[in-house]
């Protein structure tokens, strides 16, 4: 299942996803190519590390989607909170 779809699921997260998207990307991201609101690739790639360990990258692993709905349900729950 993609993460898109499994985001699609749970709508009471959407507001929180694209609240997540445009907080991690960087500033000016309209102004260089591809255009869209992406993390920077070393903030990912120190995060999936974290997330799954060091051979994760290495061996081209997967996100996991549920691990996607738990992270934005966190998010949502400490926005709440301050």
């Amino acid at each position: 299942m993609s993460l898109v779809v499994a985001v699609l699921r749970h709508p009471s997260l959407w507001v929180t996803a694209v609240s997540q998207v445009f907080r991690l990307a960087p500033r000016g991201w309209w102004r260089r190519p591809p255009f869209l609101p992406l993390p920077p690739t070393d903030y990912m790639e120190f995060r999936l590390v974290t997330q799954y360990g060091g051979s994760f990258l290495v061996s081209g692993g997967r996100v996991d989607s549920a691990d996607v709905v738990d992270y934005l349900t966190w998010c949502r729950n400490w926005n709440r909170r301050g």
